[in-house]
């Protein structure tokens, strides 16, 4: 006789793999990756649970390598421990995670990421540089008068097809010019010859494609050389968490393009930033953009359940044509597999973010290869 503890099909509970960063460079929000799930499980159940069966979180630390994460969550698919995935984890996880549950169960993505991403059932919850990377080049062109740039990022799939994009950017712009390139391992420490080449390039901005703490020692080892007083540097992926490690005497002239700011001054947004405290406290995990992904993530996996009353992949995928929904990014909707929301560019002042402007679209959809 089986175990209704331990087959949630028969407890009348629904598992899903929860894929977070509690190892490596973006370690570092983690924590509020794993709050902002369970707020969106906790609000979930509260509302009767997803097809009235109560969401539970299975983590699985994102932050190993991909090869890793990808065995154990296709363990948990194959024997039945999950009917779901979803979390924040890099690019280079989901390239591995996606062709093991294809076909299997819906897995939603939640970062922002480089595009393209077309297997079946897999959703995508998160920017994609159409939207966010180059409108905030635009808008540092034009703005800012930041038109040269040298990019900075990590050694994989993200970093470097964000560059692509960018360079695509720069070919039917006469506003921006891509001069110099330079992509490190993860787990980079020593910025020194990144530094010496930013200087050599003569690029006026820094286009930075950095994770978590890679993130943080670069922002540090910038400063610490004065770059800081002559460059400004641009980021996809600079949230909160990094900010604070990054300590206030070295974040000036640094700027962020997202879809949520802590600081993000909406009624959707200020009604997230209440229930996440009414939830965790004054001593919650810093709330952010990559956080809050999460909570979209399983967020939008519950609208799909929902609208096609099944969390068979068929259903689900037609359930996604013009869903639209009101989220703490404000009015979201999904287009194909993705969920388009609006993107605002922030300016890092000491340890918080003021946000300048939402972000304009229009510029163009970069080709993937």
């Amino acid at each position: 006789m089986k175990d209704p503890l331990t087959n949630p099909r028969e407890s009348g509970r629904l598992e899903v793999a929860f894929a977070i960063p509690r190892s490596g460079p973006a370690g570092i929000f983690g924590p509020s990756c794993e709050a902002s799930g369970r707020l969106a499980v906790d609000e979930i159940n509260g509302d009767g649970g997803m097809l009235g069966r109560e969401v539970r979180l299975r983590i699985v630390d994102g932050g190993r390598a991909p090869g890793q994460v990808a065995r154990e969550v296709e363990e948990l698919v194959t024997t039945g421990a999950v009917q779901a995935v979803t979390g924040w984890h890099i690019s280079a996880v989901r390239q591995e995670l996606a062709p093991v549950v294809a076909g299997r169960v819906p897995y939603v993505y939640t970062p922002l990421y480089e595009g393209g991403e077309c297997t079946p059932g897999v959703f995508l919850a998160g920017e994609t540089p159409d939207r966010q990377l180059l409108p905030a080049l635009r808008w540092m062109s034009r703005e800012l008068g930041v038109r040269t740039w040298c990019v900075v990022g990590d050694d994989y799939v993200w970093p470097r097809t964000s560059a692509r994009a960018a360079r695509w950017y720069a070919r039917v712009s006469p506003d921006v010019r891509i001069l110099d390139e330079v992509f490190v391992p993860l787990g980079t420490e020593d910025f020194g010859p990144v530094l010496q080449q930013i200087v050599r390039s003569g690029a006026h901005g820094v286009l930075m494609f950095l994770v978590g703490s890679d993130a943080v020692q670069f922002n540090r080892a910038f400063a610490a050389a004065g770059l800081d007083r002559c460059h400004e540097r641009l980021s996809p992926l600079m949230e909160e968490n990094m900010l604070l490690a990054t300590g206030a005497e070295n974040t000036r002239g640094l700027y962020s393009a997202a879809g949520f700011f802590e600081t993000l001054l909406t009624g959707a947004g200020l009604d997230y930033s209440r229930r996440y405290t009414r939830r965790f406290g004054p001593q919650a995990p810093v709330l952010n953009s990559l956080g809050e992904s999460c909570y979209e993530g399983l967020t939008l996996l519950a609208r799909l359940a929902e609208r096609s009353q099944s969390m068979e992949l068929p259903r689900l995928c037609g359930a996604a044509e013009a869903l639209a929904y009101e989220s703490p990014r404000g009015t979201v909707r999904m287009s194909g597999n993705h969920l388009l929301q609006s993107v605002y560019i922030a300016r890092a002042e000491g340890l918080e973010f003021d946000v300048l402007d939402e972000l304009t679209h229009g510029v163009g959809r970069p080709p993937m290869s």
